[in-house]
């Protein structure tokens, strides 16, 4: 009877998971490519009649990408661009959210519209004169020229997401912690930080992404100290015009989205919350 009742109440429920693993099948398909390819031998990518699996897999293409000497220092260098990138963007946006939420001062709005205007400008458009910006200010060919940037154009979105979080917790809380003798900074990250978590990890994934994935800048901004690197830079050096190395490539890409599958699965529960949270907002 339960079950029927279920049924009755809930008529498109097959339809809806049918869809939404046909989605994920979509969406799943082009990472598993990615890995065949990585273990397919070098006649099988290069075939004219690609097939959906392999009978003979190898790590020839991983044994490559190791290989180079200096993918390890790319590696490292991804990580501290996007830990930074992370660290710097979630407390900053922290603080300013909360300012622009419970404080009353003038342009406060405009403030506010200014953040969503600035995610509508392309990264594009402003590579150029971030650059003419580096060189003037002897930051190229540092780690320094991603992680600022990256930085610069995560805080609007990051922003404007946690200022639901902070607009949540109700003032009389805030109230509450003064009379019983907590300072603004006591209630600001012992109270307020614990309860805007989730919100602090949803926009620390997009950032972490955004800064992981970065290949504009790091082609941009790191011109000839190729120790600066970071890994999307690494994948040029099996792409190369006249004979590619898609094996390489595509085992490399494999290295590259390790990480941020580990780092989203480390915090997918409060991920979810916090998507959650903001969807409610």
């Amino acid at each position: 009877m339960n079950l029927l009742r279920a049924r009755v109440r809930r008529p498109g429920r097959p339809a809806a998971e049918t869809s939404a693993l046909l989605i994920a099948v979509v969406v799943a398909f082009p990472f598993y490519w990615m890995v065949l390819s990585a273990f397919k031998p070098a006649g099988e990518i290069e075939s004219s009649e690609p097939r959906p699996w392999t009978l003979a897999p190898s790590p020839d293409s991983f044994r490559r990408v190791f290989g180079q000497q200096e993918f390890g220092r790319y590696f490292l260098n991804s990580l501290l661009v996007a830990g930074c990138v992370v660290i710097a963007s979630a407390l900053i946006a922290f603080l300013a959210a909360t300012a622009v939420t419970r404080f009353r001062f003038r342009l406060r709005t405009t403030l506010l519209i200014m953040f969503l205007v600035a995610q509508m400008v392309p990264v594009e458009a402003l590579t150029i004169p971030l650059f003419f910006l580096m060189r003037d200010a002897g930051r190229l060919n540092t780690l320094g020229s991603l992680i600022l940037p990256r930085i610069a154009f995560s805080l609007p979105f990051a922003i404007w997401m946690l200022r639901g979080f902070v607009k949540a917790v109700p003032e009389a809380l805030e109230e509450a912690a003064y009379i019983d003798g907590a300072t603004r900074a006591r209630f600001l990250w012992q109270i307020l930080f614990p309860l805007v978590l989730p919100g602090l990890v949803a926009t620390s994934v997009f950032s972490f992404i955004s800064a992981w994935n970065d290949f504009l800048f790091a082609k941009s901004f790191i011109i000839s100290d190729t120790s600066q690197s970071t890994l999307p830079m690494a994948l040029l050096v099996f792409h190369k015009p006249d004979d590619p190395d898609w094996g390489g490539v595509m085992a490399a890409s494999t290295v590259m989205t390790i990480p941020v599958l580990v780092f989203f699965v480390l915090v997918q529960r409060r991920l979810v919350s916090g998507l959650g949270g903001a969807v409610k907002d």
